[in-house]
């Protein structure tokens, strides 16, 4: 029989339609995804792939606002739309928004058990002002069980005292072999596509929002610290758009050698061909709850060097074998590890080629059959 089950999210992510996807085909589970909205345009410019949706969905209506780094977003019908799924358990996506805490108020007065999809570590910047962190510690108080994409979630949970019993790993993932396959046609014809996109022959990717916490200004400055010589061969290409971009190319264009690219944002199906024709990828980011980008470039066959405070450093990269770890905002150790990579073509080849191999554990399937696994440990403790 199946279980109804709730997930509560923010929005329809293109990261997420893959998972949901396979978690509706679980013969064991009955799903509804609510969506507090279909997209935050003020942060991303993400399409919604809408027609790839084959899970049962609703859109709450909603009302956002930006303040700062603050993100308030308000909705209505929320206990109106769960009682009409009448689900034997929630899985809520976070804990910032009033409709996360009406979502754990509902399941509280009815004995539903509701699950925390956590991805908070250790090294999140967020986690500073007394009173969200007494607010935190109360929603995980109220928790049934929690769901974590890793080992760096986990032990942020255990050091607030949640028993390891109470935690489930769903690896993250993205779909791998959409990246793959349209890696490969890139691969096919490499040439065009360099000079369609405006390439370098040979180039270091960085893939994000162009934001100061993602180590972007680290990332130019080991590239300008490069050797010169190896700045002629390869270049430095920024994807993606942010409120640091003018700041960053004008400090780009006083590196006098080399060549340094600024394509701006790209919707997802356009990526792999980024990803495809780089020798490299590096996210020498300050916090990350996880850093999906990291997957998207192993499952196109990149190595990656990223930075170690990253959520997905300690579960997707095995040091030296398939990529480099690196302290944050340290740009002598980035230069040093993007150097060690540029010069040494074979070792790149097979570092990219275990990648691949090693991002294949991290599919939707492998994260829905986690969940389902979760849901059921959680009722059978929960009856």
């Amino acid at each position: 029989m199946k279980r109804p089950l709730v997930v509560l999210t923010e929005i329809i992510s293109p990261y997420r339609i893959p998972l949901f996807n396979c978690l509706a085909q679980d013969p064991e589970v009955d799903l509804h995804v609510i969506f507090l909205s279909e997209n935050d345009p003020s942060l991303r410019q993400w399409k919604v792939y809408k027609e790839e949706i084959r899970f049962s969905h609703e859109v709450l209506p909603s009302w956002r606002r930006r303040a700062g780094k603050y993100n308030v977003l308000l909705n209505a019908k929320v206990m109106r739309v769960l009682q009409r799924a009448n689900p034997r358990a929630i899985l809520c996506g976070g804990y910032n928004y009033i409709a996360s805490w009406q979502a754990l108020m509902w399941a509280r007065f009815r004995n539903v058990p509701f699950l925390l999809w956590s991805e908070s570590n250790e090294y999140d910047r967020r986690r500073s002002h007394a009173l969200v962190e007494m607010l935190k510690a109360e929603f995980l108080h109220n928790c049934d069980g929690f769901v974590v994409p890793g080992r760096s979630a986990e032990e942020y949970l255990c050091a607030h005292n949640i028993r390891k019993d109470r935690i489930f790993t769903a690896p993250n993932a993205v779909d791998n072999d959409l990246f793959c396959s349209l890696a490969q046609v890139a691969v096919q014809d490499a040439s065009a596509r360099r000079r369609e996109l405006g390439l370098p022959e040979r180039y270091i990717l960085f893939v994000g929002r162009l934001v100061l916490e993602k180590g972007v200004f680290e990332l130019l400055q080991a590239y300008a610290t490069l050797d010169q010589n190896l700045r002629r061969q390869v270049g430095l290409v920024f994807v993606g758009d942010g409120p640091c971009r003018a700041e960053l190319q004008k400090q780009a264009s006083a590196v006098t050698e080399g060549t340094i690219e600024f394509p701006g944002f790209a919707q997802r199906e356009q990526l792999p061909a980024y990803y495809a024709l780089a020798e490299m990828f590096v996210l020498p980011t300050y916090t990350d709850t996880w850093g999906l980008v990291v997957n998207e470039a192993m499952a196109c066959g990149l190595p990656v060097i990223v930075s170690r405070v990253a959520g997905c450093a300690s579960d997707l990269i095995q040091e030296n074998w398939n990529g480099l770890i690196v302290e944050p905002k340290d740009v002598s150790s980035l230069t040093s590890a993007i150097a060690t990579l540029a010069t040494r073509a074979d070792l790149c080849a097979n570092m990219g080629a275990r990648a691949r191999q090693h991002i294949s554990q991290y599919s939707p399937r492998a994260w829905s059959v986690a969940i389902a696994e979760a849901v059921k440990a959680t009722l059978g403790t929960h009856d």
